[in-house]
């Protein structure tokens, strides 16, 4: 699919159908996602998929954000330890690891519509019951959730703002 396609038809997707999503084209998304610019390419992120029926459905029941009945659930991931231990320090773990997440989240996303999938960005859950259904270790920090499946019917399309009003040239004060 041509790449401004994909960014236009990607939308967040609330309703899945039944079909299983295959483990090779998880392993396709994740492989996008770690294509991701990461600060300093320290690259301290990690996936963990969830796609046993029984274990999206317990993720799900802590994620009131979540809704749809999803094939599979990738938690993203920092592993602070890893980011602690690298030159960056604390700085990395407290700013790096967010922005490397979201951009991996986006790359993850964005192959997921060229491959047919709808997805679902999710921060809207109970990080405790998450951890522990996912069996987190203490150094692994969960920074959001990922709802995938072959979509059950049209995603939502939603205005965006036109570039007047969010763009300024050379300052605030700036050309529009």
């Amino acid at each position: 699919m041509e790449f401004s396609k994909v960014i236009s038809e990607r939308h967040s997707i609330r309703k899945f159908s039944e079909q299983a999503v295959p483990r090779e084209l998880l392993d396709s998304l994740i492989q996008a996602a770690i294509q991701a610019p990461s600060a300093s390419n320290l690259q301290a992120w990690r996936f963990v998929v969830a796609d046993d029926p029984a274990l999206v459905k317990k993720i799900n029941m802590f994620s009131p954000g979540m809704s749809g009945d999803p094939k599979a659930v990738i938690a993203i991931c920092s592993d602070y330890k890893y980011a602690e231990s690298r030159k960056s320090g604390k700085h990395y773990k407290d700013y790096g690891c967010i922005m490397d997440a979201s951009m991996a989240a986006q790359n993850l996303m964005l192959a997921a519509v060229d491959a047919g999938l709808g997805t679902c960005a999710i921060k809207s859950y109970t990080e405790s019951a998450v951890r522990k259904i996912l069996n987190l270790p203490e150094y692994i920090h969960l920074e959001n959730l990922i709802a995938a499946g072959y979509p059950a019917g049209e995603g939502r399309s939603v205005p965006r703002k036109p570039l007047a009003e969010v763009v300024r040239y050379n300052g605030w004060g700036g050309e529009a």
